[in-house]
């Protein structure tokens, strides 16, 4: 039983449980984990002190599964020293670009099925990208249906894909051409 002079203090009802500390440093180590899996590029980006950064390179080397959990956790414990708020503004802001990227891409894939599956899109897509090379367009198009047709490889797929985000990017190099 804990002494009345304890339960009244009013430090006592500041300090967050134990549950909250668990949750906090599960947080951390979530932090760290998402560092381990950057690349070197994000990685050389985010501002680290060096035992931090020593750790989670450790990290990326290590394969067995018992060793780079030990490692991960070892990486949450550090992080308790750092001030976790400019690393996790970094990740979000790689993740937003990396949500960026995939909208792009499923705008690149929702022209291309469009394509394939409706007449009219091709003359729209002419329409709204001038400077596009219809003959090839249609070739790919055409060669595409082909492909399908009879089972083959993807190869005139991907290259109907590579066609249409060269184009979208000539329009809008930062990928924000609209669909």
């Amino acid at each position: 039983m804990v002494p009345p002079a304890v339960e009244d203090s009013p430090d006592f009802d500041d300090l967050p449980s134990k549950s909250q500390r668990k949750r906090d440093m599960t947080a951390l180590q979530d932090i760290g984990a998402e560092l381990v899996g950057l690349n070197d590029q994000q990685l050389a980006a985010i501002d680290l002190p060096e035992g931090l950064h020593e750790a989670v390179a450790e990290a990326r080397r290590l394969r067995s599964h018992e060793a780079r959990r030990r490692q991960l956790q070892y990486i949450g414990k550090l992080m308790r020293q750092v001030d976790p708020a400019p690393i996790r503004e970094k990740l979000d802001g790689f993740r937003s670009t990396s949500a960026a990227e995939t909208a792009r891409l499923h705008r690149i894939e929702r022209w291309r099925e469009r394509l394939l599956d409706e007449p009219g899109a091709l003359a729209e897509f002419i329409a709204a990208h001038p400077g596009t090379d219809s003959q090839q367009l249609r070739t790919l198009i055409r060669n595409t249906a082909e492909e399908r047709a009879r089972g083959k490889p993807p190869k005139h797929f991907r290259a109907l894909f590579q066609m249409i985000k060269s184009v979208l990017e000539a329009r809008d190099p930062a990928g924000d051409a609209a669909a």
